[in-house]
């Protein structure tokens, strides 16, 4: 099978590169190399490699952004399937992001999805994330399952981090999310992932073709990018280590959050090329994509101190408005439906990841670095 992977040459995309060669398909990465994802090397920086088990610079590249319809247009031609990765994720900096969020995400869905209805692609995997729920889920022992109302800023400033229950104010029980839970994206880049998902059931509908969603959970693993404001919580932790200073947890490291490895992500995303074509047409099926272990914000700081050699993670107190308290996935239907299973356990994947390399610049002579 010839797979178009849009942002192939990120952290996830250049994994699932790997993954799909490795299974016997041809890989082709479309991707513009934005520095949100690929930022420049600073000067001084540590130039360590990333993990070369996720190199994949065999696999045809194009350096183009997947907004520009030509250029997607002619990517598309010879394709059996889509892989869509391309997109600016993370909460950003502040709200001033919402117009790149929005042009990045939505717009450069509609323009592939727009050049897939016309070139006659009708399978699609596409890179969703837990983000679409909001909080997770949430047991009050009164009410019984509850949506609890958005954190307020003055409640998180005295350090009431806990939602509480919207009809009596008693403290609730996280628990797991199924993707049947109600959509609740309570940031910019969680209402851009939501509308992703719309788009591409209304293109299901509409040329009859079949879409993959994985709602991803907190991917990390080789490769991630240093030093950058949209790169994920992991990230922000390997990259203090390797400056040596202590990882900054926000609140009080007790947020529960699903921590996947970027190679079982991969994993998911080649079962769901394969499976595509035996689901039927005009349909979208959201998968969870986690490990099913959840652990704290503050157990994944310890854990990758601790493999690093430290120091020791501070517990600052500070928060980011948009941030959810809980969020973890049951991935059942994805273990039942595809047969995926995760491969790598918590401590395993991060003392691995303690020591492995970030990366700091992209070129496409880089595909897959």
């Amino acid at each position: 099978m010839r797979v178009l992977v849009t942002g192939g040459a990120g952290f996830i995309g250049s994994h699932i590169v790997t993954a799909l060669r490795r299974a016997g398909h041809e890989a082709v990465v479309l991707d513009a190399l934005l520095p949100s994802a690929h930022p420049a090397a600073r000067p001084g920086a540590d130039h360590t490699a990333p993990d070369p088990s996720t190199t994949s610079a065999a696999a045809e590249f194009l350096h183009a952004d997947v907004r520009d319809p030509r250029s997607v247009g002619a990517a598309l031609r010879g394709i059996d399937a889509v892989c869509h990765q391309a997109a600016m994720v993370g909460l950003g900096k502040d709200f001033a992001d919402a117009p790149q969020y929005v042009s990045c995400n939505d717009l450069g869905t509609a323009v592939l999805l727009a050049a897939m209805a016309e070139t006659g692609v009708r399978r699609l995997v596409l890179a969703s994330s837990m983000v679409v729920y909001g909080e997770g889920r949430y047991e009050c022992p009164r009410h019984g399952p509850v949506r609890p109302e958005a954190r307020r800023p003055e409640d998180l400033a005295a350090g009431r981090f806990e939602p509480r229950c919207p009809a009596c104010g008693s403290a609730l029980a996280p628990g797991l999310v199924g993707e049947d839970a109600p959509a609740d994206p309570r940031n910019v880049y969680a209402a851009t992932k939501l509308t992703q998902e719309h788009l591409a059931a209304a293109w299901a509908r509409s040329v009859d073709g079949t879409v993959l969603a994985l709602r991803y959970h907190n991917v990390y693993g080789p490769g991630m990018p240093r030093d950058t404001p949209y790169a994920g919580v992991a990230s922000f932790f390997r990259s203090a280590l390797a400056r040596g200073e202590a990882p900054r947890v926000f609140e009080d490291g007790a947020q529960r959050r699903d921590f996947v490895h970027v190679r079982d992500v991969a994993a998911a995303n080649v079962l769901a090329l394969d499976a595509g074509s035996g689901l039927p047409p005009g349909t979208l099926t959201a998968y969870n994509t986690g490990s099913g272990d959840p652990h704290t914000v503050g157990e994944m700081a310890a854990a990758l101190a601790h493999a690093h050699g430290g120091p020791a993670p501070v517990v600052t107190g500070e928060f980011r408005l948009g941030d959810v308290r809980h969020i973890t996935a049951d991935s059942s239907r994805l273990r039942r439906d595809l047969g995926w299973r995760p491969g790598i356990d918590f401590t395993t994947g991060m003392t691995a990841f303690a020591h492995a390399g970030q990366r700091a610049s992209a070129t496409p002579s880089q595909v897959g670095a």
